[in-house]
């Protein structure tokens, strides 16, 4: 069993969960310390930041190696040292200190627009209801 964090689009019930479904073995909720920024369609995490930082929602999905390489997949994650959107890191839960393992975090905001709450689903929850006016 590996242990990625995710937080957005690959969470149960989004948009891009089937891509892991068939290999999750088990889900748990949890937090990481970062920054979220909406990216359009997706949020991406980024682990300091210029505004501090703040926890962010999601959950531990335990995968099987097949579902770590299609997370890859969807993520652009090419490896260590190749060019990748996002890059795949080691990271501790905040909620639980001794749960660990990947999640996938950009290296700078992207000039994106910061998501105050920490939380990808309030967030669109929030788009939906006003695009206009968010966060």
């Amino acid at each position: 069993m590996i242990p990625v964090f995710v937080y957005g689009t690959l969470l149960v019930g989004e948009a891009n969960h089937h891509v892991v479904a068939p290999y999750v073995l088990s889900v748990q909720s949890g937090a990481v310390q970062g920054l979220l920024y909406d990216a359009g369609s997706y949020p991406a995490l980024v682990l300091s930041g210029e505004h501090g930082e703040s926890l962010v929602e999601g959950q531990w999905l335990m995968v099987t190696k097949e579902g770590l390489e299609r997370m890859d997949e969807l993520e652009e994650y090419y490896g260590p040292g190749k060019v990748n959107d996002y890059e795949r890191v080691w990271i501790r839960d905040m909620l639980n200190g001794e749960r660990e393992g990947w999640v996938y975090v950009w290296t700078d905001s992207r000039n994106c627009r910061l998501i105050s709450r920490g939380s990808w689903r309030k967030h669109i929850r929030e788009k939906q209801k006003s695009p206009t006016d968010v966060d």
